[in-house]
């Protein structure tokens, strides 16, 4: 056989690539080919070959990395987005089969939804799931910036949120329109102010060195106390840090005299740093910082029916845990779980708070005519001033009615019975002769005029009374209130012993009467002449010294 020329060979090779190339054409225009290999399949198969030999690892960590945290059975719910892309499973009626994602932090404020859940995953064993039909899972998100990304990307339905900082950060969510849907706690010693050694009293703060989240309740905490205390944040020195954890750990090294703090960091932090103490705590300032969930809009109209089935277990469960001891264990134990901390921890975390009930929540978005405590709306309104002018907050902050979604709580009818019912307001022992002379937590001096010899306030010390005081009383409702009178030295000092008496106790009789609080608070005492705050010389001394004092006891 004669032997191809190497010429020969190249020509053959190239007619057989242009008859491949010919019927390739062909097969693709005839749509052939498409039937074996649809072309955008091919395409990923071609060039995806070479990374799945030579990238596996890091193909495999980016897939990980896109997972849904949420079970398996929950992925009815679009990670994605807020809006699912079948409505018809998010319209709230019989054929809703989802699951609710609740973003929390590590508290125990919600201890009310989990008990009811049994746990924190989305599980059949819930009541949510047994009673209503429905899934519930509950994500930590305690990364405060990543938990609202979160909530915008669609990963949760509902996050955690205090009403009193919501001013600041509600700006920035306008565009979704958020809605607040239900109260769970009001915190109860979970927030506190520690300080070192030679620290009495908030006054002793003046020049020093505090270190706080600012933005936080524990920045909220301590904008009452400084208030409370005659202060602002002008006569202290605030360190700002990243959260509690670490406003903790700033005081434990020695850098700063006081730090915010929430439970339970602060029983760490007295027990760590010698002859420190617990200032004051939402244990005394007990309506201040209260713990609420918010959705989207459009979420919470589609979803309205579900919803509100949601807020009715979970005050099932709060009205359950606040009933019965063996209730709250098991409450600990889940809480502990699903946070990864000690149930002993867990324990004091819940009775570092009050869970709200379904009256609670009524007084909360003042739905209760007769309530004329704290509610969300005062609180809201409150802090948006108060951090307008720190220039945390713009001074056009979306209104209480545009955030408020009362009509969760307004519809739920079946929940009766006392443990349902709001809480009742503190019941004090009788005043001892020594409550008028003990130590205050704070004290604030406020000038309330009357005329000479008299002694019942007028129209104007009630306006004074209203807004300087009226607000910070309730806010510390489980605080002693320490009425001082005081005058200047004209006339005899018996008279004016006298007459300061009458007058600290007719602005005692003010604030119970119109403000609803009870007589027993209330430890008069009428100073006279005998502490006065500037030369009685002068007619501005004396001026000064005619004064009311409002001092917040402990007990």
């Amino acid at each position: 056989m004669a032997r191809l020329t190497t010429f020969s060979k190249l020509l053959i090779t190239l007619i057989l690539v242009a008859l491949i190339a010919f019927g390739l054409i062909t097969a693709k225009n005839s749509g052939w080919l498409d039937k074996i290999a649809p072309p955008e399949k091919a395409q990923e198969d071609i060039s995806g070959w070479t990374k799945e030999n030579n990238n596996k690892a890091a193909d495999n960590k980016a897939a990980d990395n896109k997972k849904d945290s949420r079970t398996e059975a929950d992925n009815s719910i679009p990670a994605s987005s807020s809006k699912p892309k079948n409505n018809k499973s998010r319209s709230g009626g019989d054929d809703f089969d989802g699951t609710f994602k609740v973003g929390v932090v590590t508290w125990g404020g919600y201890a009310g939804g989990q008990y009811f859940n049994e746990g924190f995953d989305a599980s059949e064993k819930s009541r949510f799931y047994k009673d209503y039909g429905f899934k519930v899972q509950f994500e930590v998100l305690d990364d405060f910036d990543a938990s609202r990304a979160a909530w915008k990307a669609g990963d949760v339905d509902l996050l955690w949120a205090t009403i009193d900082a919501f001013p600041t950060e509600v700006d920035g969510l306008k565009s979704f329109e958020p809605q607040v849907v239900f109260q769970a706690d009001w915190s109860r010693g979970g927030d506190a102010i520690v300080a070192r050694r030679g620290i009495g009293g908030v006054q002793d703060l003046k020049g020093k060195k505090v270190a706080v989240a600012p933005l936080t309740p524990s920045h909220t905490f301590l904008l009452w106390m400084l208030d409370a205390g005659g202060l602002t944040t002008k006569d202290v020195q605030i360190i700002e840090v990243s959260n509690a954890i670490d406003a903790a750990t700033a005081f434990k090294s020695g850098s700063v005299d006081a730090a915010v703090v929430w439970s339970p960091d602060d029983e760490i932090s007295i027990r760590e740093v010698k002859g420190s103490k617990i200032l004051e705590s939402t244990r005394n300032a007990s309506y201040i910082i209260a713990d609420v969930f918010y959705a989207k809009k459009d979420f919470v109209e589609s979803n309205r029916t579900k919803l509100q089935q949601l807020y009715e277990g979970w005050m099932k469960g709060a009205a359950e845990i606040n009933s019965s001891k063996a209730n709250k264990t098991k409450a600990s134990k889940i809480l502990a779980q699903g946070l990864g901390i000690p149930e002993a921890d867990a324990l004091q975390a819940i009775n570092n708070v009050r869970l709200c009930t379904h009256g609670d929540n009524q007084n909360f978005f003042g739905l209760n005519s007769a309530y004329n405590g704290v509610t969300g709306e005062k609180l809201y309104q409150t802090m948006a001033g108060v951090y307008n002018k720190l220039n945390y907050a713009p001074a056009n902050v979306p209104g209480w009615r545009l955030v408020a979604y009362p009509k969760l709580v307004s519809a739920t009818t079946s929940l009766s019975g006392s443990q349902h019912l709001a809480e009742k307001g503190k019941t004090f022992t009788p005043v001892t002769e020594a409550m008028k002379t003990a130590p205050a937590k704070t004290s604030k001096a406020i000038s309330i005029s009357f005329r000479t010899g008299e002694f019942e306030v007028d129209e104007n010390a009630k306006y004074i009374i209203d807004r300087e005081f009226a607000d910070l009383a309730k806010a510390f409702a489980n605080s002693r209130i320490r009425i001082e009178g005081n005058t200047d030295n004209t006339g005899s000092a018996a008279s004016n012993k006298a007459l300061s008496l009458k007058r600290a106790q007719s602005v005692a009789r003010y604030l119970e009467t119109e403000h609803g609080m009870p007589k027993a608070r209330f430890v008069i005492v009428g100073n006279g002449p005998d502490k006065p705050v500037a030369s009685n010389d002068s007619d501005s001394g004396r001026a000064k010294n005619r004064r009311t004092d409002f001092q917040f006891l402990g007990e």
